[in-house]
């Protein structure tokens, strides 16, 4: 009977210690499987950085490329102008030069070779042309601003500008599934890294896209409240389910279907965001869409 009860508290013994091994092998797993995933996190954000710095390399090496020829065609556009308004001028001139008999005449074949529709047309085309050359120059600011080699380094900005940067880039994902509203508010400029920033606000107006399935709308607007900056991303799109919003900045955590998507784009923003020292908030409504407010700490240069 002795040997019994040693031999049962000898099995107890054994079973609490296999328990507490297998707990500790669980507890181990889960670890493990944390690291892995901070480890395939980090090296996301790096790949997501050299990316992000040979963009920058590209558009600093193209930029001087692109803004010489845009230069002169911007400058020769404005000549052009300069030309059809003195030889306007002079057709006036002639008009009221010639005789009666020359000035029908003249008057005839003005109206037959359309003069007036041309001259009026001309001044039009050179106008859109201008405004084409503005656009190129403004797509280049925003993509060397976008994609800056320094990335490292803290700088006044004004984040009214960088939103407008990240606009430029993203306009054609934008441009074919919302109509962006823009509200923005006096702002000062506050020290911030201005790149990891852009890359933020890129991560928010592709998702808003993306949310939206047929045509919507964006509405970003930005503000001051007390020590903060807030910028607030609102979209028409299909909305998160309430039991999705408190995972949505979960490393690798995605509603998209295989392929749409890395689940890292707003964990990377969630952590740009903190490093700033501030925060992001999220509303949401499945059917009516979702609104992020990032703020952003005021620091003086």
């Amino acid at each position: 009977m002795q040997e019994l009860r040693e031999a049962y508290a000898e099995a107890q013994r054994l079973s609490l210690e296999l328990q507490e091994k297998n707990r500790e092998l669980e507890e181990g797993n889960w670890q493990l499987a944390e690291a892995h995933a901070r480890l395939q996190a980090a090296q996301s954000q790096m790949l997501q950085r050299e990316k992000m710095a040979s963009v920058g390399q590209l558009a600093a090496g193209v930029a001087h490329e692109i803004n010489n020829p845009v230069g002169f065609v911007t400058s020769n556009l404005a000549t052009l102008a300069r030309y059809i308004d003195r030889l306007t001028e002079f057709i006036a001139r002639q008009d009221r030069a010639v005789g009666s008999d020359q000035r029908e005449e003249l008057q005839a074949a003005r109206k037959e070779l359309k003069i007036d529709y041309i001259s009026e047309d001309a001044r039009d085309l050179i106008r859109e042309s201008l405004d084409g050359t503005d656009r190129v120059s403004a797509i280049v600011r925003g993509l060397k601003s976008f994609s800056r080699v320094d990335e490292a380094r803290l700088q006044a900005a004004d984040i009214n500008e960088c939103l407008e940067a990240t606009l430029n880039i993203v306009w054609n994902e934008l441009k074919y599934k919302a109509s962006v509203t823009k509200e923005y508010g006096d702002l000062p400029r506050t020290v911030c890294n201005p790149q990891q920033l852009n890359q933020v606000f890129m991560n928010f107006l592709v998702n808003a896209a993306q949310a939206i399935d047929k045509q919507g709308e964006i509405r970003i607007s930005t503000r001051q409240t007390g020590n903060m900056i807030l910028v607030s991303f609102a979209d028409t799109g299909c909305g998160i389910a309430p039991e999705n919003l408190s995972r949505i900045f979960e490393p690798f955590f995605t509603t998209k279907e295989i392929g749409k998507g890395t689940g890292l784009g707003l964990s990377i923003s969630y952590d740009i965001i903190k490093k700033h020292g501030g925060d992001i908030e999220v509303e949401s409504e499945p059917g009516c869409g979702t609104t992020f407010t990032v703020k952003i700490p005021v620091v003086a240069a």
